[in-house]
């Protein structure tokens, strides 16, 4: 099931970063601008966010299963047309729909860990997820860089609707219901804002799902920007910024499979501080490097690799302290993550760009500036959570109600 998990949570960097090396080719088949093809990236952010804004408060009333199966085939369909499209308008208004039946795997994925395991347990899995869900990241680059020339980038998105074909087969074949009848709710307007009241009045919770989202915002700022800078500004081939862009996912895929290994030796919020605290640090040090240096690859490189590897120190840790707050509601409080998550991603993503082809000190003002904001939520909004993680862990009432009362916030 693990697997199947993390195939469907695989969708964000397999529809990113597949076709991240033809960006520059997309941009002169379409007749775009830069700005425009980045905005394929914006809204396919923006459908993420919005997807699991809607399906994850859903699922804590219909279950998780079925909403899996429609949101892949919904996946796979959208993706065809992404193939097809004719113009960057059509191309942008398929990969918002693309993105938001993505979303349906993403969210539901979290809350179906959250269903199962707790504490420490949950974050194991988060980050095992990460490490199988890893290969995406790592694999997606070099494979666009290689398909792009064969089969172009529509060819690409052919590949990509392939993928969420298996997607919802893997769904269908290993993936369970796994919020039973008695602990779920009728549904509704009023029961949905019930819960997001609750979600959203946890000070803890707010904190790590506030640093996991603006961790995944410092990472998006790089994903967004980094063919242009490597390939306009470095000089880098579009094989050898896949290359690039694949070493740095490796490193964040080593960096799980590091932090499932310290689990249990140091606590996970003290894991999570260490990994935005590192890639802050990475990110001034690449700011300065820009400022004062210039463009030497040599530094820049080596800074990014560091920055975006500490990502896996970052994202299961975070979303698992953050969902540990909120066991009444997980589907809520997956969608709370993931809205937040890719909402950011997609306000990042125009920004970078802001600055022309010529440079990239808006990217990493941007990474600067998101794991900055990282750090103190994680520090400061979500301070003194080791003792009440380890009681939340250690019970869970069952959900008896349709909403979580307000007084129950009140922990």
């Amino acid at each position: 099931m693990l697997c199947a998990l993390a195939l469907l949570s695989a969708i964000a960097p397999l529809a990113t970063d597949m076709y991240l090396p033809g960006l520059p080719v997309m941009a002169e088949s379409l007749g775009s601008s830069t700005v425009g093809v980045q905005l394929t990236l914006t809204t396919f952010m923006a459908g993420l966010g919005l997807g699991q804004l809607l399906v994850g408060p859903l699922s804590d009333g219909w279950g998780r299963r079925r909403l899996i199966l429609a949101g892949t085939i919904v996946l796979a369909v959208s993706s065809a047309i992404c193939a097809m499209a004719p113009t960057v308008e059509i191309l942008i208004a398929a990969r918002l729909v693309q993105g938001f039946s993505g979303g349906t795997g993403i969210v539901l994925a979290r809350a179906v860990i959250a269903d199962r395991a707790r504490g420490n347990q949950a974050a194991k899995l988060f980050s095992l997820m990460m490490i199988i869900g890893g290969i995406a990241p790592v694999a997606a680059p070099l494979l666009g860089g290689v398909l792009l020339g064969p089969i172009g980038w529509r060819g690409i998105f052919w590949v990509l609707t392939g993928l969420a074909v298996l997607m919802a087969v893997g769904a269908f074949a290993f993936v369970p219901e796994t919020l039973p009848p008695e602990k779920r709710h009728g549904g509704g307007l009023k029961t949905m804002a019930g819960n997001f009241g609750y979600v959203l009045r946890q000070r803890r919770f707010v904190g790590y799902a506030a640093a996991m989202a603006l961790g995944f915002g410092a990472m998006f700022s790089y994903i967004s920007a980094s063919p242009f800078v490597t390939q306009n500004i470095l000089g880098l081939s579009p094989g050898q910024f896949s290359l690039v862009f694949a070493v740095n996912s490796a490193g964040l895929v080593l960096a799980n499979a590091v932090n499932t290994r310290l689990i249990g030796r140091f606590e996970v919020r003290t894991l999570l501080l260490f990994g935005v605290t590192t890639m802050f640090t990475a990110g001034a040090l690449l700011l300065l490097t820009m400022v004062v240096v210039g463009y030497v690859a040599a530094l820049i490189l080596p800074l990014l690799f560091v920055a975006i590897s500490m990502m896996g120190l970052t994202l299961g840790n975070a979303t698992a302290l953050a969902q540990s707050q909120v066991p009444k509601a997980a589907g809520t409080g997956s969608a709370v993550i993931g809205a937040s998550q890719f909402g950011l991603a997609a306000v990042v993503s125009p920004l970078v760009g802001l600055g022309g082809e010529g440079t990239g000190i808006p990217m990493a003002v941007a990474i600067v500036v998101c794991s900055g904001l990282a750090l103190t939520s994680a520090a400061v909004l979500a301070r003194d959570s080791a003792a009440v993680l380890a009681r939340d862990s250690a019970a869970v009432p069952a959900r008896d109600s349709a909403a979580v009362p307000a007084r129950e916030s009140a922990s």
